[in-house]
């Protein structure tokens, strides 16, 4: 289960983050997921509530979005918003789609105190 990784790497991010910029606490953490990052959101919601435990994040309200990412048709060469493997192309209905490479979590937004 990477997503208990995943979450222990966004507990990091806001620790050095908050060593940055002095604030104590994480209120509400926003979190730009990629549909092609093959994170389970709600075992990843789970995770985070589990290692922020004794965080400076504890009990943090996670809001995860799963916005489109732009891919390419390679039937005509559209370039596409994909939200999945299997959509298909807007221009010619290809299903032969390529997604994008490197697609991942970051945080997007936090509301501290």
């Amino acid at each position: 289960m990477h997503e208990m990784s995943l979450a222990e790497n966004l507990r990091q991010v806001m620790e050095d983050q908050a060593r940055q910029h002095g604030f104590q606490r994480v209120r509400t953490v926003w979190l730009a997921v990629s549909p092609f990052a093959n994170v389970e959101p709600d075992s990843l919601a789970f995770c985070f509530d589990v290692v922020m435990r004794g965080s400076l994040a504890q009990g943090a309200r996670l809001e995860i979005r799963q916005p489109p990412e732009e891919g390419w048709c390679l039937g005509c060469g559209a370039r596409v918003m994909m939200t999945s493997r299997l959509d298909s192309c807007h221009n010619c209905g290809s299903e032969m789609l390529s997604a994008p490479a490197g697609s991942g979590v970051r945080i997007t937004e936090m509301d501290v105190e």
